[in-house]
Parts: structure tokens; C-alpha cells; sequence
């Protein structure tokens, strides 16, 4: 597997961990809808959260929360509205970004909540 392929799975995996630790219900992880992908679905309380895990290996580019682009968000928006039809929930939903950055051996994880909200 590609090292960034790695560093993609292992971020999730820290994140999933990261909500967890902090009282989220895990619903559901790499959720499919087509083309469409959700990273993380969770619960807390009677919010609905879509969490995108964005992970890198350096931030020369820019801090990975950036590379959640409109586009990107548009799309995350169309899948959470499958998945809530599709499991027909009527919760409020929040969109948040796990940003984690790998230093050495180490991953620094940073929680956006409400990240941005859905307009189309």
C-alpha cells in the first residue's frame, strides 16, 4: 500500500479513536453512497456528526483542514442527506474536520467542529 494510503488509514483510525475517547458514538466509518464517501458518521446526544479526516505528512502546502474544498464539502453534504434518508433520521447535524498532521512518529489531531454548514 502507498505510504500515503497508510497515513490516510491510520488518521482515520486516530480520529475514530479521538471521538470515541471524547463520548462520541461511533456510527459508522468509510460509509458509501456511490461514488460518494463519509468518513466518519457519529452521535452525540441528538446531533448527527459528519466528521472528514484529513491527514498529511507535512504542512508545507497548507494545514490539512484546507484541502476541504467547496467541492469537497458539496460532496460531503449530498452523502450525509443519503445516509440520514437512508437509516431515516431526524437529527441535527453537524459537519466537523479532523485535521491530524504527522510530525516524526508522532500525529497531532485538531477537531473542528461546525466546520462549515450545509448550503448547496
Amino acid at each position: 500500500m502507498a505510504e500515503f494510503h497508510e497515513i490516510g488509514k491510520t488518521g482515520e483510525e486516530l480520529a475514530s479513536d479521538y471521538l470515541a475517547k471524547k463520548g462520541y458514538k461511533i456510527l459508522e466509518t468509510n460509509w458509501r453512497k456511490g461514488p460518494l464517501e463519509l468518513d466518519i458518521i457519529a452521535r452525540t446526544k441528538d446531533t448527527l456528526i459528519i466528521a472528514e479526516v484529513k491527514t498529511r505528512s507535512t504542512n508545507y502546502f497548507g494545514e490539512p483542514e484546507e484541502f476541504v474544498t467547496r467541492s469537497k464539502q458539496k460532496n460531503l453534504i449530498k452523502a450525509a442527506n443519503g445516509y440520514i434518508s437512508e437509516h431515516n433520521l431526524d437529527l441535527e447535524t453537524r459537519f466537523d474536520i479532523i485535521s491530524i498532521l504527522k510530525k516524526g512518529q508522532q500525529y497531532q489531531v485538531y477537531h473542528i467542529e461546525d466546520a462549515f454548514y450545509p448550503t448547496l
